[in-house]
């Protein structure tokens, strides 16, 4: 790395150190180690069955789709897939935590290894990951400060998780936002999460140090449960000022578990931070070693969906897209799937993309909708697509078709194009009569041009366009005007 690029990265001096766990709540439909379910929102306590409530005498029983779930993350992101690994009891006292210890996973992980890759702007960043293991979610204590009690919900109590863990490679609260987007793009893309993280089915949580280039790694604190990518990035920029302030100030750094508060903007601490022997992990007796044959592990690789960066590879091999617009076009399989269909139907890949990434994008987002959600069908666009490809509208005048077939004005486009009388106009001697019309109207402006005043050119373009009511074809009108201004 340049010494320029190096220096980009520091805060007043300090070298940003970001590590991340991410709690991905799997898209099983019962609970890692009982049947009972896991649909979100239900009465509180509705969900819970003896096993979750830890009665005496209940015993867990491994979900097999769980398995399959955390071995498509692991193929998914180029990890070894460990033949045996092991469970064990996370011992800590919690009023959500009806066992006194939480069933995960310590020395001998599912998920090992493995990476995850992602653009910051055009450069290419690559976070190395440490493992992936299963676990099981704690309840939820429900506190109701206007009657001054707090009440425990087990509805969550043994959701299935795979908590993924990364080395400490992140440089900046950018960088982290990019690398969560990409983690939470991969789960969804799999099927493995569905990742609402307003719901808490996606959780990140960042280890944030700061330390002076070439030293030793700071003492960090770790923010939990940032639910949106926004608090994500305020948290971390203020959790990284507020570190670099106390050390500029001659404190030490305490390592703890901090909250971001979202109405602040500040980070405050929640409680000192375990380390794992304080857990006194030990294997769970009541699970025996998880074996995965590889037979099995063959058996989910040959289910598996194009991943998105392949897909991304592709769509540039293919279509002759940039990079860029190739990673764009693959951020969910809908969009990806959208662009495909628009870009074989109309042959015009480039223009296809363009208005996906813009005109498309750009509606879906004042409405806060999905490409799921789109009025407009992949079909329907390629119609539009082939139209301003042949010259019967111009690109402003498409804008307006795609007005009207949002707002549901039908679906023929060629028929909004006629009701609306959009149709741009290529006869040239039409065209030629109104450029005769505007030169001989603003001679003061024709003779300005051939003086040598270029601006007078696009403005003369302008007139000839508003005369035309914008059905000219500004490429035949400007190589129309230039011949006649010759």
């Amino acid at each position: 790395m340049s010494e320029k690029k190096q220096a980009s990265l520091l805060v007043h001096g300090y070298e940003v150190v970001i590590g991340f766990e991410t709690h991905a709540q799997l898209a099983t439909q019962s609970k890692i180690f009982s049947r009972a379910p896991t649909a979100f929102g239900a009465e509180p306590n509705t969900q819970a069955c003896a096993v979750d409530l830890a009665l005496p005498g209940t015993l867990p029983v491994m979900n097999r789709e769980a398995v399959a779930h955390a071995i498509r993350l692991g193929l998914a992101l180029g990890s070894h897939i460990a033949e045996q690994s092991v469970f064990a009891r996370k011992n800590y006292f919690y009023p959500d935590l009806p066992k006194g210890y939480q069933i995960s996973q310590f020395e001998i992980p599912v998920v090992q290894g493995g990476e995850v890759s992602f653009f910051l702007g055009d450069e290419k960043k690559t976070v190395r990951l440490v493992r992936a293991h299963l676990e099981e979610d704690a309840g939820k204590s429900l506190h109701e400060d206007f009657i001054g009690q707090s009440g425990i919900d087990l509805n969550r109590a043994g959701t299935p998780l795979l908590e993924i863990v990364t080395e400490p490679d992140i440089r900046s609260s950018a960088e982290a936002v990019a690398y969560a987007k990409e983690l939470h793009k991969i789960v969804t893309w799999i099927g493995i999460c569905d990742g609402n993280m307003q719901e808490g089915s996606f959780r990140c949580d960042a280890n944030v140090s700061v330390r002076k280039p070439g030293a030793p790694l700071g003492t960090r604190r770790e923010i939990k449960n940032l639910n949106s990518f926004k608090f994500m990035q305020q948290a971390i920029d203020y959790e990284v000022r507020w570190q670099i302030e106390q050390i500029e100030d001659g404190h030490a750094i305490q390592q703890a578990t901090v909250l971001f508060d979202p109405d602040t903007g500040e980070t405050r601490a929640m409680r000192t931070k375990e380390d794992a022997a304080d857990y006194r992990y030990f294997p769970d007796p009541d699970l025996p070693p998880l074996v995965i044959a590889r037979s099995w592990v063959d058996e989910v690789k040959a289910a598996m969906p194009e991943l998105p960066r392949q897909m991304a590879e592709r769509l540039v091999a293919d279509y002759g897209l940039p990079e860029y617009d190739a990673t764009t076009l693959t951020q969910s399989p809908a969009m990806a799937a959208y662009f495909e269909t628009a870009a074989k139907a109309s042959g015009q890949a480039k223009m296809a993309s363009n208005w996906i990434m813009g005109e498309v994008s750009r509606r879906l987002n004042s409405e806060e909708k999905d490409i799921a959600q789109v009025p407009v069908s992949a079909e329907t666009l390629a119609a539009l697509l082939k139209r301003i490809a042949d010259g019967t509208v111009s690109n402003n005048a498409a804008k307006q078709v795609m007005d009207a077939l949002w707002a549901g004005e039908g679906q023929d486009v060629d028929a909004v194009i006629e009701a609306k009388g959009l149709k741009q106009m290529n006869d040239s001697g039409a065209l030629e009569a109104i450029i005769d019309e505007v030169m001989a109207a603003n001679a003061p402006m024709v003779e300005q041009f051939r003086a040598g005043k270029d601006k007078a050119f696009n403005a003369l373009v302008g007139l000839v366009m508003k005369a035309s009511k914008g059905k000219a074809n500004p490429q035949q009108a400007n190589e129309l005007l230039k011949k006649k201004l010759g």
